[in-house]
């Protein structure tokens, strides 16, 4: 059954363009190039529907499309051009003619190409897939590195020997055994080990979560996390290059407490008292490195999280570039290693929601933080925060970013930003209303946030919404 004229105006109804979706005017023809391009890029982000004829921007009417004469020729075409099929159902809707170009997903472990080109969306725009997202393309279906063993042929006491057990069980919240038997039996259950011919195989995730010393593990010594810090602002006099021993899990706690030593101090006045407090709060430096931790591209050699300490600001980043666009940090969330990710989270060092952002968002906007900086790089990921900064030393950007990451957050807690709300983020008082209007312009003008248009125009009463809401 082909498609009906109630289903494309139930299309026409989407909040916006996603994966399955993409619109196109198209009134009297449409690049057949680009068609193919489309096609292509649809095929990469799990397959969807194309309409030619209809308005991409809301309220999407029907504006008919003479695009094609021949669908059924065109189809044939596409096929042997693209060597998939794409099948294609012309609709006679009550307001014109429009097109539906149905494009199915690529097979698992194959991407799709136009001419050597792996082409994806990106917004409005058609961009060349990542070097990172090809690999991860083309291993699926392949072992999960994570789950292929890192040490073989040991016995329970080796075992033992290797992996700090003991914090394992108390990060549980469960009474030791009494008894070798009774821990090596929890670490198959949790499938962290194996036994093959009366021996036993530690798991790489096993060994990078509890190992008494990740450099006892070959294939695991470089993913250890590495804390560098400098004298200044710059890479010019380093003070300090450490790189971590343990497994993730048992080490966590050390690490944050070890970052958190080396971080300045800030003199700040609270209630007319002056008290010294770190150049950023423990919740933060808490869940970005967690989250840098649990969100890197294993795969990836020779590369680790790295934190780095400057007399003003810290950056961490991980390797790997995001799976959820920076953008989208604080109401998306997608794991790259999710066995890693929920082990964490059992033993109480995430939270395998989305949550960890929202937390580093709220505490910046708590301790009168500029925003954090969360940017894709050349095969990583990195944030920066900076410490304590007046409204008046923040720059433009800044200030945008803040705004849209406020926007972002109160609709997640089901709330809206207004300029009052605003006002609040940035500690200002209510006669410097005309001042985060301007901010509050600057970041539509850039389209990050929009207005609510449910409540009217009425500036007094406005209130915002993130672009993708």
């Amino acid at each position: 059954m082909g498609v009906t004229a109630e289903q494309i105006d139930l299309w026409r109804k989407s909040p916006s363009e996603h994966q399955r979706l993409e619109f196109k005017e198209a009134k009297t023809q449409f690049d057949e190039r680009k068609l193919r391009e489309y096609c292509v890029a649809l095929a990469n982000e799990g397959g969807g529907n194309l309409l030619l004829g209809i308005a991409d921007k809301p309220p999407r009417p029907v504006v008919a499309t003479q695009a094609y004469s021949d669908p059924v020729a065109l189809a044939g075409k596409l096929f042997r051009t693209l060597g998939f099929r794409v099948d294609i159902d012309e609709v006679a809707h009550p307001d014109g003619r429009v097109l539906v170009f149905h494009i199915p997903s690529r097979p698992r472990g194959t991407a799709r190409h136009l001419d050597g080109k792996y082409l994806m969306r990106s917004g409005e725009a058609l961009v060349p897939m990542s070097e990172d997202q090809l690999r991860r393309i083309f291993a699926e279906g392949e072992p999960d590195w994570l789950e292929e063993h890192s040490k073989t042929g040991l016995d329970s006491q080796q075992v033992i020997e290797s992996l700090d057990t003991q914090t394992f069980f108390e990060l549980l919240k469960l009474p030791y055994p009494t008894e070798r038997g009774g821990v090596i039996e929890r670490l198959l259950q949790e499938r962290l080990i194996d036994e093959a011919g009366g021996a036993y195989a530690i798991r790489r995730l096993g060994a990078l979560l509890l190992a008494k010393r990740l450099d006892g593990f070959t294939d695991l010594e470089r993913k250890a996390p590495r804390v560098v810090v400098y004298s200044g602002i710059s890479k010019l006099e380093t003070r300090l290059d450490q790189t971590g021993i343990k497994g993730y899990a048992v080490g966590f706690q050390g690490l944050v407490r070890f970052v958190m030593a080396q971080l300045p101090q800030n003199e700040i006045i609270e209630d007319a008292l002056r008290k010294e407090m770190k150049l950023v709060p423990d919740v933060v430096v808490r869940e970005l490195v967690a989250n840098a931790l649990i969100h890197q591209d294993l795969t990836m050699g020779g590369a680790s999280v790295m934190i780095e300490i400057y007399s003003n600001r810290v950056e961490i980043s991980n390797p790997g570039e995001p799976l959820v666009p920076v953008e989208r940090f604080i109401d998306g969330y997608q794991s790259r290693n999710e066995r890693l990710a929920g082990l964490m989270r059992r033993m109480g060092i995430c939270e395998e929601k989305s949550s960890g952002i929202d937390r580093v968002v709220q505490a910046a906007e708590m301790y009168q933080l500029p925003a954090p900086d969360f940017r894709a790089g050349h095969r990583r990921t990195f944030v920066t925060i900076h410490g304590p900064k007046d409204f008046e030393k923040m720059d433009r950007e800044d200030r945008v970013r803040a705004s849209y990451q406020h926007c972002a957050l109160k609709w997640v807690m089901s709330e809206r930003m207004t300029n009052q709300s605003l006002r609040e983020r940035f500690h200002l008082p209510e006669g410097k209303s005309a001042v985060v209007s301007q901010v509050i312009a600057a970041t539509i003008e850039v389209g990050l946030i929009k207005l609510d248009e449910k409540v009217g125009t009425s500036r007094k009463y406005a209130r915002y919404l993130p672009f993708w809401a």
